[in-house]
């Protein structure tokens, strides 16, 4: 029997959806203030999956301006299929967490291209579609709410009417509607998307209602648990070809000392489904489980892009937009040039082209040729929390911003020409905060514990490789940071241009643990 670990998809890529046609399964989730935005992926089994695009990769269909704040924009996809059609809705949230609306896009192929947006007016946000036997569209966002719509212009038919919002948790939200053996399920998300996260569920005979609520609900928690996952909601339910029900969600694998830190945001988890007396049962989502009877693994991505293609990966993110005049693959064949767009990292506008954190314990390294500019490798979570390396002017250091403080911790003279820059995470033999080299040790212990999730260490390559810096991961986590994202890890330029001949990004094992334990 194959056995498949959880996360499915690891790295922020929370509010996940998905849908099955035929023998292929495609998911989205959130994307925020990135662009481009709503990353897609297919899968053969549940298990392994590929991105093969991101839904929103023109500017037009975003719209996401510079005065964005972080974790503002695209929430909550919904991807279906339809009469030969996918479609995907989603929302837009601008500055304060207003509601800009939802949008939708479809197109005849998962690979796009995607349609320019149609807009729906509909207070919430998770906005969800399904369709009835006779046509009828409905569209379902939080609150509850259900509206009859038409998805080719975005015209609201009738409604909204308040459904059913959940069990009695704080933020019902993530409603889907789906449509099984004669009844309308409705499944609603609700305690809020951190530890008190719960999935509730309610049925009824049409998506109007009544809906008659699960006597076992939320049948989905970990709250009040010291399971090794947690905040696990936001859910949708999906039939494998061979009948079988799953239940693909977000969650979290939060560490260190209480209150615990996560660092890679919330990721995509799945969770086998059994049915008794017509109501869904999810036990536990665990870090491992049986696999559907389908095993379809892909073969490995690389870990390493050697940015020889036309065009870049899908992989590849960026705050709020990527102008044409920020990056190249042609100025130079085979390197990754980017131009200065912002003298900052801590200001939008500045000029980043990063990927998630996809294992929590891993190596990141990139050849870079700073030239007269200046420029390196940021680990992100927004403007106010990121930790960098840099070169430029003849040397190299490394920048920690946290909340209203920026420090030069360390820095280094270095050769001119091309130079490898490398930012190692590590879960295992994490320092105390106050430790940010080996010769601090050397003071004492630094009165207090090390108890964040995990240090990040910094280093250059040049004749021999030397450790700039190592530094608290805790800062660069949701809890101190705030907000929806995780960690995106890439190259920034803030001076000039800088070239890029490659960029890995690779899992690393922990110290004493066996290859693979990290659930990636």
């Amino acid at each position: 029997m194959h056995m498949y670990d959880n996360p499915v998809i690891s790295g922020f890529y929370p509010d996940p959806s998905v849908c099955r046609v035929g023998s292929d399964y495609y998911a989205v989730s959130s994307s925020f203030e990135y662009f481009p935005g709503v990353p897609l992926f297919h899968s053969r089994d549940l298990v392994h999956w590929r991105q093969i695009g991101n839904v929103l990769d023109r500017p037009g269909q975003l719209g996401l301006t510079e005065d964005l704040p972080s974790s503002r924009g695209i929430y909550a996809p919904t991807i279906r299929h339809h009469d030969g059609l996918f479609y995907v809705i989603t929302s837009r949230v601008g500055a304060g967490g207003v509601p800009a609306g939802h949008l939708v896009v479809t197109s005849e192929r998962p690979e796009g291209p995607w349609s320019d947006p149609v807009h729906v007016d509909l207070p919430g946000v998770d906005p969800d579609l399904a369709w009835d036997d006779d046509g009828t569209c409905w569209c379902s966002c939080s609150g509850v709410r259900t509206a009859r719509i038409d998805p080719s212009t975005g015209a609201v038919l009738e409604g909204p009417w308040p459904t059913w919002s959940g069990s009695g948790g704080q933020y019902p939200e993530a409603p889907h509607l789906h449509r099984i053996d004669g009844w309308w399920y409705l499944l609603v998300s609700e305690g809020g998307t951190g530890d008190g996260h719960a999935v509730s569920i309610a049925r009824g005979r049409s998506p109007r209602g009544p809906f008659e609520p699960c006597p076992s609900n939320p049948f989905l928690s970990h709250r009040s648990t010291d399971l090794p996952i947690q905040s696990t909601g936001h859910a949708d339910l999906v039939q494998a070809a061979d009948g079988t029900w799953w239940l693909l969600l977000l969650g979290t694998r939060p560490r260190g000392a209480f209150p615990r830190f996560h660092v890679m945001g919330r990721e995509m988890f799945l969770a086998p489904v059994r049915w008794e007396d017509g109501w869904p049962v999810v036990d536990q989502v665990r870090p491992q489980h049986p696999a559907p009877s389908a095993w379809h693994p892909w073969a490995p991505e690389p870990t390493r892009d050697d940015f020889d293609a036309a065009t870049l990966s899908p992989v590849w993110i960026s705050p709020r937009s990527r102008p044409d005049t920020s990056w190249s693959l042609d100025d130079r064949r085979g390197w990754l040039t980017l131009w200065a767009a912002g003298p900052s990292l801590d200001r939008p506008g500045c000029t980043f082209v990063g990927r998630r954190q996809q294992h929590l314990d891993c190596r990141v390294s990139a050849r870079v040729d700073p030239g007269t500019g200046r420029g390196g490798l940021c680990v992100r979570m927004d403007e106010a929390h990121h930790y960098e390396i840099e070169v430029g002017g003849g040397e190299a250091s490394v920048v920690a911003r946290i909340g209203p403080l920026r420090q030069t911790v360390a820095r280094c003279a270095v050769p001119s020409g091309p130079l490898t820059l490398v930012i190692e995470t590590r879960t295992t033999d994490v320092l105390p905060p106050a430790v940010t080299s080996a010769a601090e040790l050397e003071l004492g212990p630094p009165g207090a514990e090390a108890a964040g999730p995990d240090t990040l260490a910094f280093s250059v390559v040049g004749t021999e490789e030397t450790l700039l810096a190592e530094l608290d991961g805790r800062y660069l986590s949701t809890q101190l940071s705030t907000g929806f994202t995780g960690r995106v890890i890439g190259m920034y330029a803030t001076e000039g241009s800088v070239a890029f001949d490659w960029f890995d990004h690779a899992p690393a094992t922990p110290a004493g643990a066996d290859a693979g334990t990290d659930g990636s």
